[in-house]
C-alpha cells in the first residue's frame, strides 16, 4: 500500500473509527488501521477528520493509534484463479486463508486474491507492432474446461505492441510491452464502487434461461434483466437461488452469500463440486464464484461483498459470456448499511434506513445489463442480476422490498402458504409479475412455437378464473357450482400442481426444456377443451372427474426432457379419444 497520508485514531464506535490529522483524504479511498493493519474505506471527511468503515473486528483498537490512507480505493483483483474460488466480501480467497490462519481469519490479515505463482499457459492472438486499444483481447489461457479466459487490455490503456509472448507466466509477469513501455499482466485491478466500461448497452430480447417453468414460461427475464425474489422465513429463496445456479443456462454464475447463516453456505460449498453444469457437462464449481460473507462477519464487509461481486460479473461479461449474479439477501446488505449509518449519527429514513438506501441499490441494479464489449472482437456479454429479499414478517411494503422493486423488471413474489404445502418454487402468481415479457414476445415465437404465447395467456386467465371461483365457493359452497366452474377448478389445479410446481431432487424435472414446457400446457389445454366439450353433450361431471387424466398429466413432470414431445402427444390422444367415446 502507498503510504500517502498518516493520521491516528481520534474515536472508536463498533466498525466505524474517527481519525484525525487526516487532511487531503480522498473519498472511498482505503486505510489501514492501528497497529494489525485493519482494512478500512473513508465514508466521511470534516477538515482533518475522517469517518472510516473497518472491513474487520475493531475489538482491541486503541484511541492513538496510527491510521495510513492509501490514494486508491477498495479493489479487486482480476484474471485467472477466481471460478472455482471462495472469497469473503473484500476478496480473501477463504480456503487458501484456512491454510494459513486457520479457522477464523486474524486481525489484519492480508492474502492475496489469487495464486499470483502459479503457471498459465497464455497463448497470444495479438503480434508485436499491432494496434491496441482497451478491451482488446490480447490472448487466452485454458482457465476451465469449460471456459476460455481471456486476458484483455485493461480500460484506459492503448499503444502498439513492442512485445508479446505465448508461453508458461504466472501472475508476476508481464505478457505485453506496449511501445510507450506500459507492461500488461495477466491480471488487472479495479474499484468496486465503479462500474466497468463498455461501448453500449443494448436491450435485451434473449430470455435467462433457468429451467423452471413458472420463470420461463410465467414470469421470464431476458438476459441482463433483474429480477427480486422477496419471500418471509422459510419460504425457499435460498434454494430458488441454489436451484438457478445449478441448472440456468448461463456461462458463469457469481454467487453473494451476504449475511446468510453459515449452514446455508456450507451446502453449497459441499454440494456444487458434485453437481454438474448443465450446458458443459463438467463439475458446477468449474464456472462459479462464491462470495462469503456469513452473517457473524464484519458489516462493513458485507456492505462491499455485493459491489464485489458485481464487479467480478463485469469483469467476465466484458469477456462476452453470460453471468448470472445471485445475491442472497439483500436486506441484510441492507441492514448493515442501517449499522454503519446509525453509528454515523445520520438521520434515519424509513424503518431507520438511511435516505440514500435508494441511491446506493440503483447504483448496484443499474449495473445488470448486455452490453456491447469494448475491444475489437464482436463480443456481447451480459449480467443477470436475481436477488432475494427477506422482508420483516413477509411484509413487502417495507422499503428493501419497494426500493428493490423499483430497479428491477421482474417480482417473484414467494408465498409462505404454498411453501408450508411443498410447493416449490413458492412464487404466488397472483402478486408476482414480469415487465419483460414484450420484449421476448418475438423470441418465444421464432424459437419455440408461436402457439407459446396464446397459452400462456389461457394459463394466466385460467389461474385468475380460479382466484374469483375460490371466493365464490367459501360462501355458496363447492357443490352449488356450475359443471363448467368446477372443471376449470380442476384444472386450474392440474396447472398448479403438474406445471408450476416442480422437483429439484428429480433429474427429469429439475430443468424443464421450453419444449418439454410447451407440451405439457398443450396436453392439459387439449384435454380442458375436449372435456368441456363432452360436458356440453351432457356427460356427467363425475363420469369425467372419474377418469385418471389428473393422475396421468401428473405424471409427465417425470417424464424426461429428450423424447417428451412423443409421449405427450401420445397421451394427449389417449384422453382425447377417452372422452370423445363418452
Amino acid at each position: 500500500m502507498n503510504d500517502t497520508l498518516k493520521g491516528t485514531i481520534y474515536a472508536i464506535s463498533g466498525p466505524t473509527v474517527i481519525a484525525s490529522g487526516m487532511k487531503g483524504a480522498r473519498m472511498h479511498s482505503t486505510c489501514t488501521v492501528g497497529a494489525d493493519g485493519l482494512l478500512a474505506e473513508v465514508i466521511r471527511i470534516d477538515g482533518e477528520y475522517v469517518t472510516l468503515q473497518v472491513f474487520e473486528d475493531t475489538t482491541g483498537l486503541r484511541l492513538g493509534e496510527k491510521v495510513v490512507s492509501s490514494n486508491h480505493g477498495l479493489t479487486v483483483k482480476l484474471g485467472p484463479g477466481l471460478l472455482s474460488n471462495v472469497f469473503d466480501g473484500i476478496q480473501r480467497p477463504l480456503l487458501k486463508a484456512k491454510e494459513v490462519s486457520g479457522d477464523f481469519i486474524k486481525k489484519g490479515f492480508y492474502i492475496e486474491a489469487v495464486d499470483m505463482k502459479k503457471n498459465w499457459e497464455f497463448k497470444a492472438i495479438k503480434n508485436a507492432g499491432d494496434e491496441v486499444f482497451e478491451g482488446d483481447v490480447l490472448g487466452t489461457i485454458d482457465e476451465t474446461k469449460a471456459l476460455t479466459h481471456k486476458i484483455m487490455v485493461p480500460p484506459n490503456v492503448s499503444g502498439r505492441i513492442q512485445k508479446i509472448e505465448n508461453g508458461n507466466v504466472t501472475g508476476e509477469d508481464t505478457v505485453c510491452t506496449l511501445e510507450s513501455g506500459e507492461e500488461i499482466g495477466l491480471y488487472q485491478e479495479w474499484p468496486v464502487r465503479k462500474g466497468r466500461p463498455y461501448r453500449k448497452k443494448h436491450p435485451s430480447a434473449t430470455p435467462f434461461v433457468t429451467g423452471q417453468r413458472v420463470f420461463d414460461t410465467v414470469m421470464p427475464i431476458t438476459e441482463g434483466g433483474a429480477a427480486v425474489v422477496p419471500g418471509g422465513f422459510g419460504t425457499g429463496k435460498t434454494v430458488i437461488d441454489h436451484t438457478i445456479a445449478k441448472f440456468s443456462l448461463c456461462d458463469i454464475v457469481i454467487f453473494v452469500g451476504c449475511g446468510e447463516r453459515g449452514n446455508e453456505m456450507t451446502e453449497v460449498l459441499s454440494e456444487f463440486p458434485k453437481l454438474k453444469d448443465p450446458v458443459h457437462d463438467l463439475p458446477l464449481s468449474e464456472r462459479t464464484v462464491l462470495i462469503v460473507n456469513t452473517s457473524n462477519m464484519p458489516v462493513a464487509a458485507r456492505e462491499a461483498s455485493i459491489f464485489t461481486g458485481i464487479t467480478i460479473a463485469e469483469y467476465f461479461r466484458d469477456m462476452g459470456y453470460s453471468i448470472a449474479l445471485l445475491t442472497d439477501s439483500i436486506s441484510r446488505w441492507a441492514e448493515a448499511l442501517r449499522e454503519i449509518s446509525s453509528r454515523l449519527e445520520e438521520i434515519p429514513g424509513e424503518e431507520g434506513y438511511p435516505p440514500y438506501l435508494s441511491t446506493r441499490l440503483g447504483e448496484f441494479y443499474e449495473r445488470a445489463g448486455k452490453v456491447e464489449c469494448l475491444g475489437d472482437h464482436d463480443r456481447t456479454g451480459s449480467v443477470t442480476i436475481i436477488s432475494s429479499v427477506s422482508p420483516p414478517g413477509g411484509d413487502f411494503s417495507e422499503p428493501v422490498t419497494q426500493t428493490s422493486l423499483r430497479f428491477s423488471g421482474a417480482f417473484w413474489a414467494l408465498d409462505k402458504d404454498l411453501a408450508h404445502r411443498r410447493h416449490f418454487p413458492a412464487v404466488n402468481w397472483n402478486k408476482s409479475f414480469t415487465l419483460y415479457y414484450d420484449q421476448l414476445r418475438e423470441w418465444y415465437e421464432k424459437e419455440v412455437s408461436p402457439e407459446m404465447e396464446p397459452l400462456r395467456t389461457r394459463l394466466l386467465t385460467l389461474l385468475e378464473k380460479e382466484a374469483e371461483l375460490a371466493e365464490v365457493a367459501q360462501v355458496i359452497g363447492l357443490e352449488s357450482l356450475q359443471d363448467s366452474d368446477r372443471i376449470t377448478l380442476e384444472f386450474s389445479s392440474l396447472i398448479r400442481e403438474g406445471f408450476l410446481r416442480q422437483n429439484v431432487f428429480d433429474p427429469n424435472d429439475s430443468f424443464s426444456s421450453f419444449e418439454k414446457q410447451l407440451w405439457i400446457l398443450k396436453v392439459i389445454f387439449g384435454i380442458f377443451d375436449v372435456t368441456n366439450e363432452a360436458l356440453a353433450r351432457g356427460v356427467y361431471l363425475e363420469k369425467i372427474l372419474d377418469t385418471p387424466m389428473k393422475t396421468k398429466v401428473l405424471m409427465l413432470s417425470n417424464v424426461p426432457n429428450k423424447g417428451f414431445k412423443e409421449k405427450a402427444e401420445a397421451l394427449l390422444s389417449e384422453m382425447i379419444k377417452t372422452f370423445n367415446s363418452m
